[in-house]
């Protein structure tokens, strides 16, 4: 499979999930993982975009160490990508008004709350299942 088509499915993998695995260090030092909503935005498949509540542990906790990964399974094809990267928690309102959907009334205010903040995860390497065969990408 050639490099293009390798990221053409790859992307279609991540457009037909509903949710996706964030994972960072917690406050201890520790490995954890979170169920997010898939990402509202992404280039190609180095940048997604997440929200999430600026309060949150996760945001907490990646402000202090940025490094995380982030993984989409397809569960009938069993295959999955698990990228790593960093975090950059955003704050800026064009990318909050761009991703803003109305179901999100169910967590905030507005698109203007201060709570609601925007995970952008930049991928440097990752790692593709598919067909009892894994193949590593550097991005």
């Amino acid at each position: 499979m050639d490099t293009s088509e390798l990221a053409h499915n790859i992307a279609n993998l991540v457009d037909r999930q509903e949710v996706c695995f964030l994972s960072f260090i917690d406050s201890n030092g520790y490995p954890t993982t979170r169920t997010m909503l898939n990402p509202r935005k992404r280039h190609g498949i180095q940048e997604f975009y997440l929200t999430t509540n600026s309060k949150s542990q996760k945001a907490q906790s990646l402000l202090k160490n940025p490094k995380a990964g982030l993984y989409f399974y397809d569960r009938p094809l069993y295959r999955g990508i698990a990228f790593a990267g960093t975090v950059e928690i955003l704050h800026d309102q064009a990318i909050k008004n761009e991703v803003w959907r109305d179901m999100d009334t169910l967590f905030y205010d507005n698109n203007t709350d201060p709570d609601y903040c925007i995970l952008k995860f930049t991928a440097v390497s990752a790692r593709y299942y598919q067909d009892y065969h894994s193949t590593d990408i550097i991005l």
